[in-house]
């Protein structure tokens, strides 16, 4: 299990640094597209934080209860192997149930595949496989009965979170991003009309949330000014095949005076890549 773990955390740590602007694009198999899409959708935080920083933690959990007993010596080690096993098969259910949503929602919300997200889930059932056969369960009926708990609660609460998140996407409709909600300053306003004077382009997707970071920065008035360009195939009036043509790997991406930059900027720091002389907020 530990060796299991281990690797889980790779992943999943590998995905939060990455979400964190701490790690370069990640090499997915399958398509970079599609692991962007789903990593980078809504079902991809929680609480403001990548999901998958959530799963390391669960990870680091299982390698932690996976080792302990094996520090020990004496009695203590018998009786925490024991305790271990239990946590260890009420984890593994946990996150193997959770797993299994997010593959849900992966196939029929998102459309989209993600090598990392299905090596997760993977780790996640094989974990919960080596709970059940390496344990020594004494009263399989309290596993049965702990493990059906486990299950249901976490699959209720998982559901609910999916169906609240996916709540504002099917009121504004397929393929369309949030609106944005912040009133522009002036100065925002001035900087986007500069931008877009100068020729700047932000290469954004319906679903990316840090695209729509970048927006709400701007705020609505002064966004609506800005060239935007749609690189998601199912997002509206998408402009794919421009997107493939400037190889954008990453959104949002800026396009200033032919320069590709992505990730999202600061208003200061795109007045000075774009040359704005004028106020900044």
């Amino acid at each position: 299990m530990a060796v299991l773990a281990t690797i889980g955390a790779i992943d999943t740590g590998a995905i939060t640094l990455k979400r964190w602007g701490l790690l370069g694009p990640l090499s997915c198999p399958g398509g970079a597209e599609g692991c962007d899409k789903v990593l980078n959708s809504a079902w991809g935080s929680l609480f403001g934080q990548p999901l998958s920083l959530f799963g390391w933690l669960a990870y680091g959990a299982v390698l932690l209860l996976a080792l302990l007993p094996l520090v020990l010596r004496g009695d203590s080690r018998a009786a925490l192997a024991q305790r271990s096993w239990w946590a260890l098969l009420l984890l593994s259910t946990g996150m193997a149930v959770f797993s299994l949503l997010l593959m849900g929602l992966m196939v029929l919300k998102i459309q989209a595949f993600c090598f990392f997200c299905v090596l997760s889930a993977t780790l996640s059932l094989s974990l919960l496989v080596i709970s059940l056969v390496g344990g020594e369960w004494e009263d399989r009926g309290q596993l049965v009965f702990r493990a059906v708990i486990v299950a249901l609660l976490v699959g209720m609460v998982g559901l609910g979170w999916a169906a609240s998140v996916d709540r504002p996407a099917a009121v504004r409709g397929a393929g369309v991003p949030p609106v944005v909600v912040a009133t522009s300053r002036p100065e925002a306003v001035g900087l986007a009309e500069h931008l877009s004077r100068t020729g700047a382009v932000m290469y954004t997707a319906y679903w990316c949330p840090h695209c729509h970071e970048q927006k709400e920065l701007f705020g609505k008035e002064a966004s609506a000014k800005l060239d935007l360009v749609e690189c998601a195939a199912d997002g509206q009036n998408s402009q794919k095949s421009l997107c493939d043509t400037k190889a954008i790997e990453g959104f949002p991406s800026w396009e200033i005076n032919g320069k590709l930059d992505s990730g999202v900027k600061s208003l200061a720091e795109l007045a000075r890549l774009s040359g704005y002389a004028g106020p900044v907020p």
